[in-house]
This record gives structure tokens, sequence and C-alpha cells, in this order.
């Protein structure tokens, strides 16, 4: 899942780029989520992710590991 704002790429290209991983993008945050992409100003969903202890990356950490792949 993303949440906040992406600066280097729109949330359609980061959908492709999950989605070339291998990777489902959900809508919000559960105890199955397995990531959330934080970009800036994210709210309630990457607080809700913190909690229920989904790991988390930031954009430069996704845009590594995209690179990487």
């Amino acid at each position: 899942m993303i949440t906040g704002t992406l600066a280097s790429m729109s949330r359609e290209d980061a959908t492709e780029a999950i989605e070339r991983l291998g990777a489902k993008v959900a809508g919000s945050v559960s105890k199955k989520t397995t990531g959330v992409i934080v970009g800036s100003d994210a709210g309630g969903k990457a607080d809700k992710a913190k909690q229920l202890g989904v790991p988390m990356l930031s954009e430069d950490e996704f845009k590594a590991l995209i690179a990487q792949s």
C-alpha cells in the first residue's frame, strides 16, 4: 500500500512498479498488509501500519528496492 505524497513519481507509476515486483497494492492497511510505502504528509494509514507492526519503506528505500530489480 502507498500512503502520503511521493515526490519522485506518481501513485500510478509506483503502483506499476510494485506490481512488476509481483505484489498487489491495497487501499487500506490491515494485519494482512505486508508493507507500506510512506511518502510525505502520510497520515492515519501510516499510524495504523505502525500500530500493526507492518514494515514501512520511505520513498527513497522504495526507489532503491525497485532499482535492484
